[in-house]
């Protein structure tokens, strides 16, 4: 179902580059999403868009399939897309447009949310909306895995496995959704060895999980690589080497502040480009979404999509 509403005088300009004509919006809205939070808030951007005179439509997604195939219809006519949504829509719009001109909005209203909240993009849809409608541009790097495009981070072992059982969870939200995963995960893990090529030189290591990351965030709030940057052009690499079950417990809090990586199991190094490969069957979930399986050959493309973000402090 698609509906589409049109100003004859809308005053949106911008999005950070000069002299460029004003773009009709269209919003991605997926219905799923948040527990079906994306549509219960619509109305609330629509009413600043009526507001501000802004030519826009709306695009209700079926699928993330879907969902692209209609962002990239959008930037063919010279729309704008703006993903209401939460990462999973956003890291595949996302992927699918990068490489072009046209920025990404982001209305955020998914469980985690970690792109946005990285970004400094606001959580009220309103002001996620108002940053939109300012129009200032940063670009960002883009992650493949075998060739599939994610925007955070890319995640294999323990890590895979919780993620896979928080998007079975539907009675939960935000962080409990991820803590609530990984206690049940932890219960039947076992430790698995992993291979990680970089260039020449090849790290295995027997343990939990191997993180490739863009961004600094992913479960919600969880800050599994602090220092990574999603301009920098790096992936930063985060392993976890095997520890026991409660002390793996005792340090899992540490993930919400990043003060995890100061524990000796923990190691970062970065990476333009790797190869990880496990002793046994992995997914490789990204951006919430189950994008491909191990092994993996992994790089970064940088600079290569432009989201909608706020402006920078002066």
């Amino acid at each position: 179902m698609e509906a589409s509403q049109v100003s004859p005088t809308p005053d949106f300009g911008g999005i950070g580059l000069v002299g460029e004509e004003p773009r009709p919006l269209v919003l991605l809205v997926n219905p799923a999403s948040g527990g079906g939070r994306a549509v219960k808030l619509l109305p609330r951007v629509e009413a600043v868009l009526d507001a501000r005179r802004v030519s826009f439509r709306v695009v209700r997604t079926k699928s993330l399939d879907h969902g692209v195939t209609k962002a990239l219809a959008a930037v063919e006519a010279g729309e704008l897309p703006v993903v209401i949504s939460g990462d999973g829509m956003v890291g595949a719009v996302g992927g699918a447009i990068a490489g072009g001109e046209t920025p990404l909005g982001i209305v955020p209203v998914g469980r985690g949310n970690d792109l946005a909240r990285v970004l400094g993009i606001p959580t009220e849809p309103e002001g996620a909306i108002e940053v939109v409608l300012a129009g200032h541009a940063r670009a960002i790097d883009v992650g493949e895995a075998n060739g599939r495009p994610f925007l955070g981070i890319a995640s294999f072992g323990f890590d895979s496995d919780a993620n896979a059982l928080a998007n079975r969870t539907r009675w939960l939200r935000g962080n409990l959704v991820y803590a609530y995963a990984a206690l049940r995960t932890l219960i039947a893990w076992k430790p698995a060895r992993f291979t990680i090529a970089i260039g020449d030189e090849r790290t295995r290591i027997e343990g939990y999980s191997v993180v490739v990351a863009n961004n600094s965030a992913y479960g919600g709030g969880m800050y599994i690589a602090p220092d990574a940057e999603l301009d920098d052009g790096l992936f930063d690499v985060v392993t976890l080497a095997n520890l026991g079950k409660l002390r793996y417990l005792g340090n899992l809090p540490k993930v919400f502040k990043g003060t995890h990586v100061r524990i000796p199991q923990v190691k970062v190094t970065r990476a333009a480009r790797l190869n990880v490969s496990a002793s046994r069957p992995f997914a490789v979930y990204a951006d919430g979404e189950h994008l491909t399986d191990l092994p993996a050959d992994l790089r970064v493309i940088p600079g290569a999509l432009r989201v909608l973000v706020p402006a920078p402090a002066a």
